[in-house]
C-alpha cells in the first residue's frame, strides 16, 4: 500500500509542476505577443540620471533629453537578445529622430566601458549609449532581465515597459502613438 501512495504522490506532483510551468509559459507568451505591458512606472516621470557615455566618457544628463520622446533600453554586450535588438533600435533612431525621438541605451555591463564602446563601433550605433549605475537601475524600478526598455513621452512620463526582445513593428507603432 505504501508504494501505491508514493506513486500517486509522484503523479500528483508531476501534474502540479507541469500545470505551473504551462501557466508561467502562457503568461510569458501573452506578454511577448503584446510587446510589453503597462508597468507600475507607467505615467510616472522618467527618473533623472547623470551617466557616463560608453563612447567618450563624457557625462550625459537626463535633462538634455527634455521634450523628446525616448526609448530607454537596458542591455549588455553578452546578451544575445540585446544584440539581436540593435539593428531595430538603429532603424528606429533613424526613422523617428526628426520627430523629436531618441533611443538611449544603458549598458549594465560590469567590465567597464571599453567593451561597450567596441560594440558601438562594430554595430555603427548612432544613438547615445551610457554606462548604467546601480542607482539608475534601481530608479527605473529594478532591472531583473535584459533587454528591458521604457517608452517615455515628450512630457517625460514613462508610458510603457517592455520586457525582453520586442519586434520592430510593435516599437514603431508605439513610438508613432506618442510623437503624433
Amino acid at each position: 500500500m505504501g508504494k501505491k501512495w508514493l506513486i500517486l504522490a509522484a503523479c500528483v506532483l508531476a501534474v502540479a509542476v507541469a500545470g505551473g510551468w504551462m501557466m508561467v509559459r502562457e503568461h510569458a507568451v501573452k506578454q511577448e505577443q503584446s510587446g510589453g505591458h503597462e508597468s507600475s512606472r507607467s505615467r510616472a516621470e522618467m527618473p533623472a540620471f547623470l551617466l557616463e557615455s560608453a563612447v567618450d566618457g563624457k557625462s550625459v544628463d537626463s535633462g538634455s533629453f527634455k521634450g523628446k520622446a525616448l526609448l530607454v533600453t537596458f542591455f549588455a554586450t553578452w546578451c544575445p537578445p540585446c544584440l539581436q535588438e540593435i539593428p531595430s533600435l538603429i532603424e528606429l533612431q533613424q526613422e523617428f529622430s526628426a520627430d523629436g525621438f531618441s533611443v538611449i541605451a544603458m549598458s549594465v555591463d560590469q567590465g567597464g566601458s571599453a567593451q561597450v564602446a567596441e560594440l558601438v563601433e562594430q554595430q555603427a550605433i548612432d544613438y547615445p549609449v551610457l554606462m548604467a549605475d546601480a542607482e539608475t537601475v534601481e530608479n527605473f524600478g529594478g532591472i531583473y532581465n535584459i533587454p528591458v526598455s521604457f517608452l517615455v513621452n515628450k512630457s517625460g512620463a514613462v508610458v510603457k515597459r517592455y520586457n525582453g526582445l520586442v519586434a520592430y513593428q510593435v516599437l514603431a507603432k508605439d513610438i508613432r502613438s506618442i510623437i503624433e
